[in-house]
Order: C-alpha cells, then structure tokens, then sequence
C-alpha cells in the first residue's frame, strides 16, 4: 500500500467516480482504476461496489476511507516538521478565524509575523465564530481566532487563551433619535429596531450573554435584519435602519467620520446610573492531542507577547 494508492482511493471515494477523482489528480482514468484494482486484490477485499454505470463504497471502503485520511494527515504533519528544522525558515501555519477578528485586529499581527518569519507560508481562513472552532477541532487550522463561547461539545477537545479584546458600541445613524444622545437608559434597548448578526456570530453571543445579565431577554428586541456579516450589519444601520452592538475596532473610522454615532448605556437602578459596557475577549483556540508545530508555537508567543503589553 503506497500513499499514491491511498490519496487516489480517497479521491474517489470522495466523488464516487473515476473518470472525475481522475481529472481533479490530474492523472488517467485508468491509472485510478489500476490503483484500487491493486489494492482490492492485495487484499482480498471490495472497496467499491459497480453497479451499472455508478459505483458505491463497500463497508471495507468505509474503514479504508476513515484510516487513509488519518495516515495521510499524520503525514503531511510529519512533513511540516521536518520543513520545520531550519530555524522557522520554511514551513506553513493555517489559521481560522472569526469575520470582526480576521478584518480588523489579526492582519497587524500577521504582518508582525511575517516580519519575523518571512519564509513562513500563512493560509487564513474566515467564517464565524461557530465555523471557526467546529474547524479547529477537525484540523483545518493550526490555530482559530474567535471571539465568543464555544459550544460544549468541543469543549474537551479544544484549548482556549485570551489574546486581546474588544469592545462592543451600540451604534445608530444620523437618522436615529438617539444620534443626538451620549447615553441611553438600559430599557430603552426595548424601544427601538435592531439589526443583528447570526446566531453563530461571537459578537451576537456577547450581546445576548450582556443583555440577559442585564435582566433584559433578547427575543424581546424588536429585530427587523439578521445577516450574516458585521459589515452588512453596519452598513444598513449606516443607512438608517435601527440600532446595532458592533465592535469598537470595525466602527472606529465610522464614528471619526459622523456617518455612525455610539451611545452608552446607564443602568438608574445601580451605584447611580452606572455605565454598562460589553467587553469581549479574543481566544487562541487550539487542539488539545494533535501535534503542535513549531511555526504554531512562534505564533502563539507573538499574541502573548502583545497581549502582556497591551495589558
């Protein structure tokens, strides 16, 4: 068993097709076909059933399918390290992260990075917070960068470190009634439309933990939008359309500008109208058993590193 014959079997049975597994390996299809004929005959057993012009994974095919993978991650780990044994000259780091993170604070820490380690390769991925820690748990990135909680069942598997934090304004246009107001009474939260982000958003995770501590339920807001992006959010409130809690970090040229206004919220009912605010924190998510590069380890003490100073 070769890993040119396992990287050729998980292509197909990815697909199930050889023709197309052929076309995306940019080989022949009868080299795919010779490839798991080799294989089904050394061991004596069907990976695929062909049923007419298709064809279907074998329970055999299923074990295969779920240890090639792995052999071939362990692999291509293997492979990093050893790129990795010239003083962080060579190497890769995949990073996850979460929208607000990746546009607006990660980008001068990679820069930073890169700086330090030019020859080192980063592939950075965005999606939400949700997204960001299910992938870092099966191993797309090295490290995820979110902001948020993460949900129990990753838990176990997942180690988290503060790294830096945000801020979250609650902001309004021009057009808004309290765009004249430095600050807002906590029931008044009650009184007016709101835009918001999904449900996997850390940002909307904050919003919604601050909110409920504060003794006022979400589902009690009056929202008009949910989309999928903080830029969307911002840029329909920007245009008049309700209220949002945004990061301090995306809405700091906004409010410079005028185009956005941010208002505080005052609670009457505590230590005499005391200012509520929503600080989030930005984990470091990392698997807890899957091996630790060295190209992750320099990145890791870089946050560190900024984040002491910043603290």
């Amino acid at each position: 068993m070769t890993l040119e014959q396992l990287r050729i079997f998980l292509a197909v049975a990815e697909v199930l097709h050889f023709t197309r597994a052929a076309e995306a390996l940019y080989i022949t299809q009868p080299a795919v076909s010779a490839a798991i004929q080799t294989l089904e005959t050394e061991y004596g057993v069907r990976l695929f059933h062909r049923i007419g012009r298709h064809i279907e994974i074998t329970d055999a095919g299923k074990l295969l399918q779920s240890e090639a993978q792995k052999i071939l991650d362990h692999v291509e780990l293997t492979e990093r390290g050893l790129k990795e044994l010239n003083n962080l000259q060579r190497g890769e780091l995949k990073l996850g992260a979460s929208l607000t993170v990746g546009n607006y604070w990660l980008p001068e820490k990679i820069s930073q990075f890169k700086q330090l380690y030019p020859g080192i390769f980063i592939n950075c991925k965005l999606g939400n917070a949700e997204e960001i820690c299910e992938g870092t748990a099966v191993g797309m990135y090295d490290l995820g960068l979110v902001t948020g909680d993460i949900k129990p069942s990753l838990q176990h598997c997942l180690d988290k470190d503060e790294v830096g934090s945000d801020r979250l304004q609650i902001v309004v246009s021009k057009s808004h009634p309290w765009f004249q107001r430095t600050e807002i009474y906590l029931d008044e939260l009650l009184s007016t439309s709101w835009v918001m982000r999904e449900s996997g958003s850390g940002a909307q995770q904050m919003f919604h933990q601050a909110l409920q501590s504060w003794g006022i339920e979400p589902s009690n807001l009056n929202v008009v939008l949910n989309l999928n992006t903080s830029e969307m959010v911002k840029a329909v409130v920007e245009s008049g359309v309700g209220a949002a809690a945004l990061p301090e970090s995306m809405v700091k040229k906004e409010l410079q500008l005028g185009t956005l206004h941010a208002v505080r919220i005052i609670d009457p009912q505590k230590q005499s109208g005391k200012k509520l605010e929503i600080v989030q924190p930005i984990w470091k998510l990392k698997h807890r058993q899957r091996f630790h590069t060295r190209v992750m380890t320099a990145f890791e003490n870089l946050l560190i590193q900024d984040n002491v100073q910043v603290a």
